[in-house]
């Protein structure tokens, strides 16, 4: 993802190009293409469909019009993914957040959690204890009843 952040739509002549920082020139590959066209060398990739079968019946002014047509049709989908994985990285890095932030409380509650059953433990025993001495004293109070009768 950091890598789709580095990018950049750009346009030029016309058509987005989308260029990354290593340097990549997108509109001197189009040239160099123009220029093999111009010159009547065919693209290496004579089995690809980048030219529909009715293409070879084209002029070379209407390949390079097809060819920048679909080279725009391509970078606005491009274009579109990029922008798409921008979002969902945007989208990731919030849940991420929100993770972080849950993972916090939660530990913050466990640690309450914990102090509160200790706490409780320690109010049982003062309470066994205080019932004891309460047993004890109630004892004593009949005892002295009974020498008082």
């Amino acid at each position: 993802s950091s890598k789709i952040r580095n990018m950049e739509v750009q346009s030029a002549d016309g058509v987005a190009v989308l260029e990354d920082c290593i340097g990549f020139s997108l509109t001197k590959t189009i040239s160099k293409v123009e220029e093999k066209l111009k010159k009547g060398v065919l693209p290496d990739c004579q089995d690809d469909d980048t030219i529909p079968r009715v293409g070879n019946e084209m002029g070379t002014e209407a390949q390079i019009r097809f060819l920048k047509a679909k080279l725009r049709v391509t970078q606005e989908d491009l274009a579109n993914v990029v922008f798409e994985c921008r979002k969902k990285d945007d989208e990731n890095q919030n849940l991420e957040t929100r993770l972080k932030d849950t993972e916090e409380e939660n530990t913050r509650l466990q640690r309450t959690i914990s102090l509160q059953q200790s706490q409780t433990e320690k109010y049982k025993m003062l309470s066994q204890e205080a019932n004891k001495k309460n047993e004890g004293l109630q004892q004593e109070i009949t005892a002295l009843e009974k020498v008082l009768q």
